[in-house]
Parts: C-alpha cells; sequence; structure tokens
C-alpha cells in the first residue's frame, strides 16, 4: 500500500519536533537578519507575522484536534490572531503598516514554546506534562491577550475616521 514504509511513531514524533523547531529557528534567524542588516520591508512586515500564525494555528489546531489542548485555548489563540489581522487590515487602508510589536513577539515566542513542549516525545515530557503544559498554556492565553491590547492602544490612530 505504502510505496515507503512508515516510520515508527517515535521516529515521527522527533521528525515532528525538528521540523517545527527548525521552522521556528529560521523564522527568528530571518527576523533578526532582516532587521540587523537593514532589510525591514513592508511585504516582510505583512508577511512574517501571517507565516507565524500560520504555523502555530496549524499546530493548535492539530492539537485541539487530538485532545492535547483545550478548545477554550485554542478559540482564543486564533480568535486574538483574526482581530490583529482585521487591524492591520484597516491599518493599511489608512496606509499605515503595522510591525510586529515587542508583545506579539513574547506572543509567539510563548506560543512556541508551548507548542515545542507538547511535541517533545512522550518520555521526555510525561513526568511534568500536564502541570506545565497548563502554565504554559495560561501563559500563553495571557501573553496572547495582553498583546491584543498592546496592539490596539498602541495603533489607536487606526480606529480615527
Amino acid at each position: 500500500m505504502f510505496l515507503v514504509e512508515p516510520l515508527p511513531e517515535l521516529a515521527n514524533e522527533w521528525l515532528a519536533l525538528f521540523l517545527f523547531v527548525s521552522a521556528a529557528i529560521t523564522d527568528a534567524i530571518d527576523g533578526y537578519l532582516a532587521r540587523k542588516m537593514g532589510l525591514v520591508t513592508n511585504f516582510g512586515k505583512l508577511m512574517d507575522p501571517l507565516a507565524d500564525k500560520l504555523l502555530v494555528c496549524a499546530a493548535i489546531v492539530a492539537y485541539a484536534a487530538v485532545g492535547l489542548l483545550p478548545a477554550w485555548a485554542v478559540i482564543v489563540l486564533i480568535s486574538r490572531e483574526f482581530y490583529i489581522s482585521g487591524l492591520r487590515q484597516l491599518a493599511l487602508e489608512k496606509n499605515i503598516v503595522m510591525a510586529a510589536t515587542s508583545g506579539g513577539k513574547i506572543k509567539t515566542t510563548f506560543q512556541m514554546i508551548l507548542i515545542i513542549y507538547i511535541l517533545l516525545p512522550w518520555p521526555f515530557s510525561c513526568l511534568v506534562f500536564a502541570p506545565v503544559t497548563l502554565a504554559l498554556l495560561i501563559i500563553t492565553v495571557v501573553a496572547s491577550v495582553w498583546s491584543a491590547l498592546d496592539y490596539t492602544l498602541k495603533n489607536m490612530a487606526v480606529f480615527d475616521r
């Protein structure tokens, strides 16, 4: 049935962890180099947060689907992403480009840490999984709501007629 024999489950877990960590690290390096070398563009200001959203939302929706994250938390996290995307759209209509804020970067960092922690293969995370996951989840949700407020307050001009 398969052209290539499927990997054992543990190998799949390590592969998923490797791919996600690689994506997160290359995203961070890309942003750092763009700022350091003065290569920040309006396109990058728009697309980098979108890439972050796609990476994170895909992971948290998959986690909710298999019961690793509660639906309420995923709804809060994704709602924040839709809200900020809408705010960016309003800003664009007024020729304002909203760059990522420190609050948004902190939120993304905690999201990445949460996702990576959950991706750790079972033997490495089982002893402290539930309490650490819950703590990371609460921190991530609080950081997400805080960053939405931060974006709103820093971009009040978007709401002016």
